[in-house]
């Protein structure tokens, strides 16, 4: 028996910062608008010649110099991402060759805002199975999804990228002890870029804003991910025998402020335990809850034996909580 640690973390954001000022400018919205609704004060945006596979190596990068590891000790890269290099082939191949993961099997997972619960947990269950690191890359440029007219995604949206580093231990207390995956495809609808997939090929396109990001019904998203975020968490409580007060700290997906006081409020977790990232960064998708751990961990490292609560829902919907002792 053994368990995992986190023994890296790492993250990236683009220099590039754009104010509210400036969307609030081009919507036509009062001064102070954006804050008083989401908590963001601004976000970042790629420059022209970044593409997700250079944010991807760097927080990877920074992440795996934290560990302090053999690169060749590396057995698997997980990239959750909605935003590739191309559609084919997928960009974690390319990932592992920049870093230099020559021995590492490489795939992409595309799970939107819930991506990094999902890859932290196949990389946990990996990592223990095989005795083996895992590298976990959550990264997205969602300024090249976004409709700059659009206000209900392009006040939310910005690009990022987060990187945790996943090794075995002798400590069996260590790594996940609980999670609940969950998904809600009656809400299939409520956020997506319609054009570009197999159901409208780019080639019957006749409108390129098909291509950008559609959010039908802002109102059923909150209430929605607010109510898979919290069951997910509530069940995974439960099936670690632990309650609210055993959360050292909170790590919601970077929505909103709002959304993630809620949660926090409807779980009984003090606010003062929640981490967020949410003002300065703004909504990168998967990439929200690895940058915020990485944010956090720079400022203060994690002590061994703290116990992460992170919970995530997003587009199709899809979403989950995973409890993870440090």
């Amino acid at each position: 028996m053994s368990g995992v640690t986190l023994a890296g973390f790492g993250h990236y954001v683009p220099q590039r910062c754009v104010l509210n000022s400036e969307i609030e400018t081009r919507l036509g919205l009062s001064d102070g608008w954006i804050l008083r609704r989401t908590g963001i004060e601004a976000r970042r945006y790629v420059s022209d010649d970044e593409a997700l596979s250079d944010i991807a190596v760097k927080a990877g990068d920074m992440a795996l110099d934290d560990a302090g590891i053999d690169k060749r000790d590396v057995g698997l890269l997980l990239l959750a991402t909605s935003t590739p290099d191309h559609l084919l082939p997928p960009s974690a191949p390319l990932v592992a060759h920049r870093l230099g993961l020559s021995d590492a099997g490489a795939i992409d997972m595309a799970g939107a805002c819930g991506g990094f619960i999902y890859a932290l947990t196949l990389a946990d269950s990996y990592a223990r199975a095989h005795q083996t690191t895992v590298l976990v890359i959550a990264a997205n440029i969602l300024s090249r999804r976004i409709n700059p007219f659009d206000r209900a995604s392009s006040v939310l949206f910005g690009d990022a990228a987060g990187a945790v580093v996943v090794v075995p231990t002798q400590r069996v207390d260590a790594g996940i002890a609980a999670v609940k995956l969950a998904s809600r495809g009656s809400n299939y609808g409520l956020i997506q870029i319609p054009g570009g997939g197999s159901r409208k090929p780019f080639a019957t396109l006749t409108d390129v804003g098909e291509t950008l990001m559609v959010i039908s019904n802002g109102q059923a998203v909150y209430a929605e991910a607010v109510q898979m975020m919290t069951t997910c968490a509530v069940s995974a409580l439960k099936q670690s025998g632990l309650t609210a007060t055993d959360v050292t700290s909170f790590i919601p997906h970077q929505a909103n402020a709002r959304m993630m006081k809620t949660v926090a409020h409807q779980l009984a977790i003090p606010i003062d335990r929640m981490l967020s990232t949410i003002a300065p960064f703004a909504n990168s998708s998967a990439a929200t809850i690895p940058l915020t751990l990485s944010v956090a961990n720079q400022a203060r490292r994690f002590p061994s034996g703290s116990t992460l609560l992170m919970t995530a829902a997003g587009a199709g919907l899809t979403g989950g909580a995973v409890i993870f002792r440090t």
